[in-house]
């Protein structure tokens, strides 16, 4: 360790106090008492107040560092504000005379990974407050954390002005494909004959799991692909990967659907759509469809349905999990121009999406260097080796 640090466990140079939630009765959105600071009011560098509570249990100071200890966000951090915090938060209140509140802050942004790591093998995930006492930082002379914190202070904000501009430019490459699709379909629509997706198949209908209860452990591990919704989310329009398969068993109770199926989800996740790349079963949560091929292409009804697929989203709304069902379908027409204009726009649309994916991936990659470069630059403040 550089001469003059010296290696402190963290509580031996802060207090750490655990939020408590108020009763739901005191708590209002209308601005009434103390700020009430749960971790989805954590924001890029300090909370967003959204809500108040009249009866605050716990209480942080603008001083202090939050850190989010509970859940799926457990190791975000935030600067501190003068609110009752909830018992997914918890503040870190820094002795002044040995340990700098922005120091701190940087510490904590290189440990995130460490932390959550650490809190792994509970039902939640949980930093508990001992898990933060015991953590170990290097402390070299206040004056000198205030200085560490300036050059971090103006090398970070290039990187946040690069990493802004990257994020704006991986939005656009993503809306560039999106308002192709709007265009090519908003005029399909107006001059294109009309029918619904069973009219223009040769099979139409739910998937099938018929055995009950579903996760028989017989039902599964033989060489059927079985491709249920996440698949279908995560396909980028093709399924090509999957992870459950049927056995012989699974099958019997079940159906294999050729490939070149068009996917819909229903439940859950609705509406989103894939065609499948191989033969495959799937569940009754998804509907699939085996486009005539005098009608249609399978890859011009997965383009298609992308567009309509935010009506179809709303007519699933307000029953206590959103769904759509084949009724949705039967009273649905939709537009199938010539086959000759289907397959023009299926190539001018694919033909865009890959280098639409190619640009995001690019500027994702690159987001990621950004990100890289910034934990480096950390590593090496916390390891005296800034000049």
């Amino acid at each position: 360790m550089k001469a003059g640090w010296v290696l402190e466990h963290l509580g031996a140079v802060s207090a750490t106090v655990m939020g408590q939630a108020p009763a739901g009765k005191d708590c209002n959105k209308e601005g009434r008492g103390t700020p009430f600071v749960k971790a989805g009011e954590f924001g890029p560098s300090r909370p967003i107040i959204r809500e108040w509570t009249t009866n605050p249990k716990k209480l942080a100071k603008s001083t202090d560092v939050l850190i989010c200890v509970v859940g799926a966000t457990c190791g975000k951090i935030n600067l501190g504000a003068d609110c009752a915090i909830g018992r997914s938060a918890a503040a870190i209140r820094p002795n002044t005379i040995k340990l700098d509140q922005f120091f701190l802050h940087y510490f904590l942004e290189g440990q995130v990974q460490r932390l959550r790591t650490g809190s792994l093998g509970s039902a939640q995930t949980v930093i508990s407050k001992d898990m933060l006492a015991a953590v170990e930082i290097p402390l070299p002379p206040l004056e000198e954390q205030q200085r560490i914190v300036a050059v971090l202070d103006e090398a970070f904000e290039g990187l946040t002005r690069a990493r802004a501009h990257a994020e704006a430019n991986l939005q656009n490459a993503r809306e560039l494909f999106e308002n192709s699709l709007i265009a090519t379909f908003d005029q399909v629509v107006g001059s294109s004959d009309h029918m619904t997706l069973e009219d223009a198949s040769t099979s139409f209908g739910r998937g099938r799991s018929r055995h009950r209860p579903r996760n028989a452990p017989f039902l599964y591990g033989g060489p059927y692909p079985f491709v249920q919704t996440g698949d279908i989310r995560n396909s980028d329009g093709t399924v090509s990967t999957f992870s459950q398969s049927y056995s012989e068993e699974g099958l019997a109770q079940s159906k294999l659907w050729p490939a070149g199926t068009i996917c819909i989800t229903i439940a859950a996740n609705i509406a989103e759509t894939a065609v499948l790349g191989f033969d495959a079963c799937f569940p009754d949560s998804i509907i699939g469809m085996v486009s005539d091929p005098k009608i249609t292409f399978p890859e011009y009804v997965e383009f298609m349905l992308r567009f309509f697929a935010a009506d179809l989203k709303k007519q699933g709304k307000g029953s206590a999990q959103d769904n759509i069902n084949l009724g949705t379908f039967e009273r649905t027409e939709f537009p199938f121009p010539p086959q000759q204009e289907q397959q023009e726009i299926v190539e001018r649309l694919s033909r865009l999406a890959n280098e639409t994916t190619l640009l995001s991936d690019d500027y994702s990659q690159k987001l990621q260097d950004l990100d890289d470069l910034r934990q480096s630059i950390l590593q090496k403040a916390f390891a005296g080796e800034l000049t």
